[in-house]
């Protein structure tokens, strides 16, 4: 029986490269432009480490969890393939003697790099793979046009509107390794949008280390978009995204958002359906004294209070945080004041660490370290509060009829399929788990929305009946 062999420019087998992609939505933004790069000069990509020619690891550094991870699959990478090059988080670490963590623990490495590194990401790829003859841009598969690849389902994708971070929270590293904040022109924030929705994207999902400052490093310079002037600042970004993003009836959800002030001249936007009412806030704690040990921005102490008053203009707005349990110096009572505050602010969706003692960090020579057990002990009781405060509020929701993104949807939809409200980020988040239709002519489709009548909740998750 004869191959079937697909049509190619060249009946020259182009040079493929594994990639794997670990860490948060920042560093798959990396990826997504490292990939990019890679399709527009003929190279192939792969997800697997045997058979391709050399193998890309994008790590994270962040906690002692993922940096394992990152340097485990970097040794599979070596094992599998043997050609490895390490980018992300984890590149730009050192270790107590100022040596580099990757090349100390993996020397047969090629070539080491930090985050957002694209350039020399793909120097060190051309040194060690040269790159095909002849490449043609507009024939990248999987491509956005000027938005390049994307990692994510085609229907939702994530924007990356700045790198870096001015904030030194004493439990923190990410400066250290990404630098300080640095903010996309706003003219190439909203064409990468323009050109995403036009290419089906139904869910854009905002990112940054710092989403509240977009601006700050460039005093709020005005840029332009399609002949017009726009400011770059938070406000006139999330306004411009909505507008964009209507005429397509697409999403757009904010994510790491600082609560400073300025967000409540966005909340209103939410009210009146131009973004999601939807706000990740990294909150980590709500005591003043244990506030100031993190050194963390704005006024922690004013958190509950501006989360009423942004209710009160958007009753809608859903909450999602992340917190830390344990952090040095921590007493009993500045613990309790969390658990109370989750419970008076309703925080919608709560993640929490145990506090982890990351090489680098300030935090790590404050007065007070707690032991493991207690930290892990607190993490289970916040969570336990967490998980009662979130159960009470999806409870809430039930009779409700709300739109819903299908996600997945086998047999189209017949038996049922999953998705998410506007309450759900994906993968961070619950689900909707959507039940047969009633109706026969009744479909779904993966990418597209539906409407549902909400009528129980499983956990996290809601359940409903597709209308």
């Amino acid at each position: 029986m004869s191959e079937v062999i697909s049509p190619s420019v060249s009946s020259v087998r182009a040079p493929t490269v594994g990639f794997v992609s670990l860490g948060c939505p920042k560093a798959l933004t990396d990826s997504e432009l490292i990939l990019t790069q890679l399709s527009a000069e003929g190279y192939q990509t792969s997800k697997t480490f045997q058979g391709a020619d050399l193998v890309i690891v994008n790590t994270c550094g962040f906690i002692d969890d993922a940096v394992k991870e990152s340097l485990d699959t970097i040794g599979e990478a070596l094992a599998e393939n043997g050609r490895v090059i390490v980018t992300g988080c984890l590149g730009a670490k050192s270790d107590a003697n100022g040596e580099n963590v990757v090349r100390q623990m993996h020397p047969k490495v090629l070539a080491v790099t930090g985050p957002h590194a694209t350039q020399e990401v793909m120097d060190a790829v051309h040194l060690n793979l040269p790159k095909p003859h002849d490449p043609f841009l507009d024939l990248v598969p999987q491509s956005f046009g000027i938005a390049g690849i994307k990692l994510t389902p085609r229907h939702y994708a994530y924007l990356k509107i700045s790198e870096g971070c001015n904030h030194r929270c004493t439990f923190c590293i990410i400066p250290s390794m990404r630098g300080d904040l640095v903010s996309r022109p706003i003219g190439d924030v909203l064409n990468e949008a323009r050109a995403l929705f036009e290419g089906g994207v139904k869910e854009l999902l905002i990112v940054s280390q710092d989403t509240s400052a977009y601006g700050v490093d460039v005093k709020y310079r005005t840029g332009f978009w399609d002949g017009k002037p726009v400011k770059t600042r938070m406000l006139d970004l999330v306004a411009a995204l909505g507008d964009i993003a209507a005429p397509f009836g697409a999403w757009v959800r904010l994510h790491y958002v600082y609560p400073y002030p300025s967000v409540d001249d966005v909340v209103p936007l939410m009210a009146e359906g131009k973004v999601l009412p939807y706000l990740d806030i990294p909150l980590q704690h709500s005591h003043p004294d244990v506030l100031r040990r993190m050194k963390r921005p704005a006024s922690g102490e004013r958190n509950l209070e501006r989360i009423q008053q942004w209710r009160s203009v958007c009753p809608e707005l859903v909450v999602r945080s992340t917190f830390i349990a344990g952090f040095p110096g921590e007493t009993e009572e500045e613990f309790a004041h969390l658990l109370e505050f989750v419970r008076e602010a309703e925080i919608d969706r709560a993640g929490c660490f145990a506090y982890s003692a990351v090489t680098g960090a300030l935090a790590n020579e404050l007065p007070g370290m707690l032991p493991l057990e207690l930290r892990e002990e607190r993490r289970s009781r916040f969570m336990a509060v967490a998980e009662e405060v979130s159960a009470l509020r999806l409870r809430k929701r039930i009779g409700a009829t709300m739109q819903i993104l299908v996600d997945s949807a086998p047999g189209m939809g017949k038996k049922g399929g999953v998705g998410r409200s506007y309450a759900d980020a994906p993968e961070i988040d619950g689900v909707v788990r959507l039940l047969p239709p009633e109706k026969i002519s009744k479909t779904l489709k993966v990418g597209e929305f539906t409407r549902a009548k909400i009528v129980g909740t499983e956990g996290h998750d809601l359940v409903a009946l597709p209308i």
